[in-house]
């Protein structure tokens, strides 16, 4: 016969005892911390979004410490962000596996789920070639910020960003667009010039030189180490509720303008989005394959309304006196279609919108493209007299298209314009054109640029919209005189008021330097 010996009652009592003065200690701490740090729920905290910036009043020698991800970002998740990472920086099967693993990084601590995130995100990319932190990330950050937060922010003398995401995902972000001060993040370790996916330990507070009158911004969901905050005089804990109520930061409220950004993900990519992204890749693939064949083999008459039908919106907006025009022009060179640049379809969607073949020249432009393309594409040299003498040639065989920007822009900003185009003839006919996109964008400055095209017409409803202008005369015909800056800043300035555009004075290299990390130019040794 077999007993089995049970726990006498004191035994169980004493059990009972040590779990409750545990629970009383845990919870007397957690009531310690929270009065070193005012709540945003409390008898002093701020009750509504307006009175976030009424209650915190940094004065002018304040500074400002804040954490980036539980005060600054309206959302509580930071999965796009890694997801952004992952797919940019990484390859499709290394997001995929990122999204297979969201339902256990939901169950997981926040520690836990943000040193997996890094993990899968990072391991294995090269640091020399890492960019994504500040071509592609920045847009994504800065559409979060909470612009409640952000008016605290821009009335402190000092503001240091405290973090637990790695240094060089929210560096560039901070530092470039929201001009902070200084920011202390989480490094990553590297070996043979390669993530291994671990973060390293904290060094010194960031704190120990800034000035003595400090607040802070902390979060109780996602804190931070509390010696970041040991130097601050007050304390404001934000509310997570609260938070998702704020507004975010509007475009004309930025430290400085976004204007370029790379990456093709054109969607936030929370976990649903990414799912639904993954179910339509491999449709959206036989789609652009099915697009393209019938743009290539069939006559414009027959092709575009089947390129409509499959999803293409086409809006063409002419002048009334667009026919009347061409009737009129000279018949011994064609018309010089001056376009803004925003995808490689540029002049093949302006053919098909006008019914006419057109000639195109580009400045880089895949085999692959040049092959597939419908319309004639020719190559610059960067030579000027080269290419003034070819492109002189190609409008007395007929009408020509030219991009003067040089490269592709995706905000709604005009680069500087190349002037060459207003010495070739006095018939400029500026268009403006404008895309939208849902799913994938259709240009890149560090991928491969083959794949611009099949990406953009992967989109379930991509559309493109252009609008043709008043006719501008070139140099030769101009009776003030004006140069040919001149004459391609009056045609800017025509298409940027059409568009609704803001006009900069960048040009094709500072787009490079900033997304790619070079000017955009590659050798003929190396294109062999």
């Amino acid at each position: 016969m077999f007993f089995y010996k049970t726990p006498s009652v004191s035994k169980f009592l004493q059990l009972i005892s040590r779990v409750l003065r545990k629970y009383y200690r845990n919870q007397k701490g957690l009531q310690r911390s929270l009065s070193n740090a005012r709540s945003f729920n409390s008898q002093h905290e701020v009750q509504s979004q307006v009175s976030v910036s009424e209650r915190v009043e940094p004065l002018d020698n304040t500074t400002v410490v804040f954490n980036v991800e539980g005060s600054l970002l309206r959302s509580p998740s930071l999965f796009p962000y890694f997801m952004l990472v992952a797919f940019e920086a990484g390859s499709l099967i290394r997001a995929l596996i990122l999204l297979i693993l969201y339902p256990v990084l939901s169950l997981l601590s926040y520690e836990h789920s943000l040193n997996v995130m890094v993990m899968v995100s990072f391991f294995g990319l090269k640091k020399k070639s890492f960019r994504v932190g500040s071509s592609v990330l920045p847009k994504y950050f800065l559409e979060d910020v909470g612009d409640e937060v952000f008016a605290v922010l821009k009335r402190a003398k000092t503001k240091v960003a405290v973090t637990n995401l790695p240094q060089v995902m929210v560096e560039s972000f901070l530092s470039d667009y929201l001009e902070i001060d200084f920011v202390d993040g989480r490094e990553l370790k590297v070996v043979c010039g390669y993530y291994v996916g671990l973060m390293e330990d904290r060094t010194n507070s960031i704190l120990e030189n800034v000035s003595k009158n400090v607040i802070g911004l902390d979060n109780l969901n996602t804190s931070v180490s509390s010696r970041s905050f040991s130097h601050c005089k007050e304390v404001f804990m934000v509310n997570e509720v609260e938070k998702l109520k704020w507004n975010s930061l509007s475009r004309e409220r930025y430290p400085k303008p976004l204007i370029f950004h790379d990456g093709r993900l054109a969607f936030r990519p929370t976990p649903l989005a990414m799912l639904i992204m993954f179910v339509w890749f491999p449709l959206g693939s036989i789609i652009a394959i099915i697009r393209i064949i019938v743009a290539i083999s069939l006559p414009y008459s027959i092709s575009t309304p089947l390129l409509v039908y499959s999803g293409i919106k086409l809006r063409v907006i002419k002048p009334d006196h667009h026919l009347e025009s061409d009737s009129k022009q000279s018949k011994t060179k064609g018309s010089l279609y001056v376009c803004n640049h925003r995808t490689l379809l540029d002049p093949l969607i302006l053919s098909f919108g006008l019914s006419k073949p057109l000639a195109a020249v580009t400045y880089s432009l895949s085999r692959l493209s040049e092959i597939l393309s419908p319309i004639r594409t020719v190559r610059l040299t960067r030579n000027r007299e080269n290419d003034r003498d070819m492109m002189d040639e190609l409008l007395n065989q007929g009408d020509l298209v030219v991009c003067p920007e040089g490269t592709t822009c995706r905000e709604p900003y005009l680069l500087r314009l190349s002037p060459l185009f207003t010495e070739l003839t006095d018939n400029i006919v500026p268009v403006g054109m404008d895309t939208s996109v849902s799913m994938f964008h259709g240009t890149t400055a560090s991928g491969l640029k083959f794949l611009d095209p099949i990406f953009f017409l992967m989109n379930p409803t991509p559309s493109y919209t252009f609008q043709i202008l008043d006719q501008i005369c070139g140099v030769s015909s101009n009776d003030d005189k004006s140069s040919r800056f001149d004459v391609a800043n009056k045609v800017q300035s025509e298409l940027g008021k059409a568009l609704g555009f803001e006009c900069t004075m960048l040009t094709r290299k500072d787009k490079y330097m900033i997304l790619a990390g070079n000017e955009g130019v590659v050798s003929a040794g190396k294109k062999q």
